[in-house]
């Protein structure tokens, strides 16, 4: 929604101060804005793996959309990694093999649809469930695993951030070209009339204005929110990590929420009164 919102800022600024003193009319050149385009497309499709063309492909509309990751869905999360350990404590991990094998057709995860339908978070969880269940785990290693699982999904949610911004980065030079073309063209004129060279060369710098407002304007934006939205999505990985962490050394499950709690940013962090109120009433159902 702000992204549209800002667009709008963009170009009431751009074009509402230039009508003020110009003609709108003399920036429409559209074989320029025809050349950026397929400029800016050749320059992605070169640059880029098919797999990659099509995640940041897929990532674009992710950005006209809030996170799915509020603070309703990690107080879901903590509440199941709540059950399924207060679970293990009471019953043993062998308690807990269907849950992880079937998380769909589990009592536990079944009441938490919200976090069953997302595909990477349940896999991340019941994997690391499924080691303990195991049995033999080394704190340190699993940590270690951890670890590069996650910076693996971090590089990977990142990369169509990237690649948009690169592809701003480069579309400035793309209106340059434009433009040298659009001069080119205008020295093929030189005899003409001064008002038909002014107007000529006029059209070749549109394609400067372009390059420039495109790239600053619209597509590092998105570039910018996808980046954003790719952090802000690796919080719930973290948190995960951290309650199994803590329940692997041996601490109780109020307390291995806590250390999920602490991982959340202010704004989607509920109060440790708030969580635990939470955790009662649900247990209450």
């Amino acid at each position: 929604m702000f992204l549209i919102v800002g667009y709008v800022i963009i170009l009431a600024s751009a074009l509402g101060t230039y009508a003020v003193h110009g003609n709108l009319l003399a920036l429409w050149v559209p074989l320029e804005y025809i050349a950026i385009v397929g400029l800016m497309i050749g320059y992605f499709v070169a640059s880029n793996s098919i797999g990659l063309i099509k995640a940041t492909v897929g990532a674009i509309p992710g950005v006209l959309k809030g996170s799915k990751y509020n603070k309703a869905y990690y107080v879901d999360a903590l509440a199941m990694l709540f059950e399924i350990l207060a679970k293990v404590r009471k019953e043993g991990l062998m308690s807990i093999e269907g849950d992880i094998e079937n998380p769909e057709a589990s009592p536990i995860f079944s009441k938490y649809p919200n976090i069953v339908h997302d595909h990477h978070v349940i896999e991340f969880t019941t994997d690391y469930l499924r080691m303990m269940v195991g049995g033999n785990l080394n704190t340190v290693e699993i940590e270690s695993l951890m670890d590069v699982e996650l910076e693996n999904h971090h590089h990977e949610a990142a990369e169509p951030g990237h690649v948009v911004g690169a592809v701003a980065g480069a579309v400035p030079a793309f209106g340059i070209v434009v433009a040298v073309m659009g001069v080119v063209n205008v020295m093929g004129s030189v005899g003409s009339p001064p008002a038909v060279l002014g107007k000529m060369i006029g059209g070749a710098l549109v394609g400067t204005f372009l390059g420039i407002l495109v790239s600053y304007g619209f597509v590092e934006p998105i570039g910018k929110l996808m980046e954003q939205k790719a952090h802000a999505d690796g919080t719930i990985y973290k948190l995960i990590k951290m309650v199994l962490l803590a329940s692997m050394s041996g601490y109780a499950p109020q307390v291995a929420i806590e250390f999920g709690r602490k991982t959340l940013g202010a704004h989607d962090r509920p109060g440790f009164t708030e969580l635990e109120a939470e955790l009662k009433a649900r247990k209450g159902k």
